[in-house]
């Protein structure tokens, strides 16, 4: 699905984020909600050569894997009228063209109750992607996580501030993939003297 097909047929749409969309979407819209969808678990399977890690040492961040029994939470945004064009030009390049996901469509299920389940965009990192990485265990993704930076910070920020998010909107789901990488991340980070832990009072930037 191209952004210029999606134009041609709304005037206004929900975009789902369930990574550094969560806490910086990075384009206008006009409402947001926090809910889930079905059919996918989160992991930190894709690779970052731009935005927290380079091509020598490419960060982790997270994509969406198809699994019939999970669910993954995050933002859905509501975006219409001239919101779309911006935001999907937007989307497409720090998505697309540096990311290397892909756009689908989901059914999005709001968390406040009584609302009705709805359509939403969603950018995934597939296996046949150049920079994806795949999978690897709880500590030696945090290992990865630990070292890496690119042009938009260090790529431990962008764990933490997804970990604050799920405890913070989330505090009932369990999120034990997310969870467990950030605790092993957290307790190698005193080891790399050069590196410290993000100050979790200022604004982190956010990255794919």
């Amino acid at each position: 699905m191209k952004p210029q097909d999606i134009l041609k047929e709304k005037s206004s749409l929900w975009v789902f984020g369930y990574g550094s969309l969560v806490w910086k979407p990075g384009f206008a819209h006009r409402g947001r909600k926090i809910g889930y969808i079905k059919g996918y678990k989160r992991r930190f399977w894709h690779g970052d050569d731009f935005y927290r890690g380079d091509k020598e040492n490419p960060g982790r961040v997270v994509t969406l894997v198809e699994d019939q029994e999970a669910c993954t939470w995050g933002v859905a945004y509501e975006v219409t009228d001239s919101q779309v064009e911006e935001c999907l030009q937007y989307l497409n390049m720090r998505e697309v063209v540096l990311g290397g996901y892909i756009i689908e469509t989901v059914e999005f299920i709001p968390k406040e109750k009584g609302q009705c389940p709805l359509l939403a965009l969603v950018y995934i990192a597939t296996s046949d992607n150049p920079i994806y990485l795949g999978p690897a265990s709880d500590l030696q993704i945090a290992a990865q996580i630990a070292i890496c930076s690119g042009n938009t910070g260090h790529n431990i920020e962008y764990l933490v501030r997804l970990a604050e998010f799920m405890r913070l909107h989330c505090p009932e789901v369990e999120d034990e993939h997310l969870f467990s990488i950030e605790a092993a991340a957290l307790n190698i980070l005193p080891v790399c003297g050069e590196i410290k832990p993000p100050d979790q009072k200022s604004p982190l930037p956010g990255t794919v």
